[in-house]
């Protein structure tokens, strides 16, 4: 009797053993209520960047008579991205693949249902989240070529470019890349959306020239308030932007929602202040221009640093990005029509280099939360960060003048003088964005 009870326990406890791993597994898959809450939220907050944060903030400061092109291009770009994303563009940025791209085990999210997980979150909401960002990168060249490209150019370079060029990028350093693989900090997108974002305004800037009467003919915005009001837009999306990279509801997505802001708000006054020092008077233009720099700067560094290093990062945005802007628009005489460029690519190389500076911990009150795994020192951190950089900055030049060169000799890529003069509004698209 005593050996088969002991028997029993033996058989018992053995099963208790050998159970706990499927029950410690079980719950590690379990989503999280609050964390899928949050990135609900979040994926809605960065669609409302693009839809319609940044449509109305590039409609207002183009002219009167581009204003429903730059709306128009916007939405458009929504509608191809998600195609896009939905059919392969996931697959190849998270599919595992190798090192550099990936595969097409997600095409038409192909073994993804209501019940998979990516994480604690289901993973059609991961999918979808990272859709937003695929949505707004794209968006944010259209101000290197507004006012001048035609809409059949401007959608097959967005699509071939978001393929080539964003979804690569998205693999290397998101999706199990070999930049991730080195330890590249990248929180929410200096690389991935930045960087690749400003680098091919900047291209596609100089591959078509500038607009009729640059920079001779001042082109000032049409409208300030539709600016402004886009501008707001895009910062309390941004919220979603960083904090939602978190993919939880936690102690990082909030530190990472806190830095965001603080960096925005002394971009914003450091550009006022050189403004206000230098012209006699601060502008609303200069206002929103420097929180957007605030913003793209911290976006690299966000879940890595602190309220110190944010503090200084959002103030160097504000010098950096303003004198890049001068410099290309007044002495390169490059029109980058919207300063995607010094605004985007300067921020995203300047804030992707200071996620290595202020994410060490021995800075005091500008200390952040450390380095990368396997990452002893700032200067081993600043050198991944540099090459991740410097990648990524030539692959999009390489491939964003490719793919223009491509989509002109198939479309062309300008629309002639006489619709230029006319306004893309009504040679384009045959509306009025006003009608008084």
């Amino acid at each position: 009797m005593r050996f088969r009870n002991v028997m029993k326990s033996v058989f018992l406890w053995g099963a208790v053993i050998g159970f706990l791993p499927e029950v410690c597994l079980a719950a590690d898959a379990e989503m999280s209520g609050a964390d899928t809450a949050w990135i609900l939220a979040s994926t809605a907050l960065v669609l409302f960047m693009t839809l319609p944060g940044l449509a109305l903030f590039y409609a207002g400061l183009v002219r009167s008579k581009n204003v429903l092109s730059v709306l128009m291009q916007c939405f458009a770009i929504a509608g191809v991205s998600t195609f896009l994303w939905l059919v392969a563009g996931y697959s190849l940025a998270f599919g595992e693949g190798n090192s550099f791209i990936g595969d097409f085990s997600k095409v038409m999210m192909a073994g993804v249902d209501r019940d998979t997980l990516s994480g604690s979150i289901p993973e059609s909401l991961f999918m979808m989240f990272q859709m937003t960002f695929a949505i707004i990168t794209p968006a944010l060249i259209v101000g290197g070529f507004a006012e001048r490209m035609k809409f059949s150019a401007m959608l097959l370079f967005s699509a071939i470019w978001l393929m080539l060029v964003y979804v690569p990028v998205t693999h290397w350093v998101w999706g199990g890349g070999w930049l991730g693989e080195m330890g590249l900090y990248d929180f929410a997108g200096g690389t991935v959306v930045h960087i690749t974002a400003g680098v091919a305004a900047i291209v596609a800037a100089m591959v078509m020239g500038p607009r009729k009467g640059f920079p001779e003919t001042a082109m000032m915005p049409h409208n300030m308030t539709m600016t402004i009001a886009g501008a707001g837009m895009l910062w309390v999306g941004w919220f979603g932007f960083n904090g939602g990279s978190a993919l939880a509801a936690d102690g990082n997505a909030s530190m990472a929602i806190l830095v965001t802001h603080i960096s925005a708000a002394m971009g914003t006054m450091t550009w006022l202040l050189i403004e206000w020092i230098r012209f006699g008077k601060p502008s609303a233009l200069g206002a929103v221009t420097g929180m957007v720099a605030g913003l793209g700067t911290i976006t690299p560094a966000s879940g890595f640093v602190g309220p110190g290093g944010a503090m200084v990062i959002g103030v160097l945005a504000g010098i950096v990005c303003f004198s890049a802007t001068q410099y290309i628009k007044r002495v390169l005489k490059i029109d980058d029509s919207l300063d995607v460029f010094p605004v985007h690519g300067v921020g995203g190389i300047m804030g992707t280099l200071l996620a290595g500076v202020f994410s060490a911990t021995s800075l005091g009150v500008f200390s952040g939360y450390g380095f990368a795994d396997g990452i002893e020192s700032m200067a081993g951190q600043l050198n991944v960060q540099f090459i991740g950089v410097l990648s990524t900055l030539v692959f999009t030049v390489v491939v964003t003048f490719i793919i223009l060169k491509v989509v002109d000799a198939m479309v062309g890529l300008r629309v002639n003088e006489e619709d230029e003069v006319q306004g893309l509004d009504i040679a384009l698209h045959e509306e009025r964005g006003y009608d008084l």
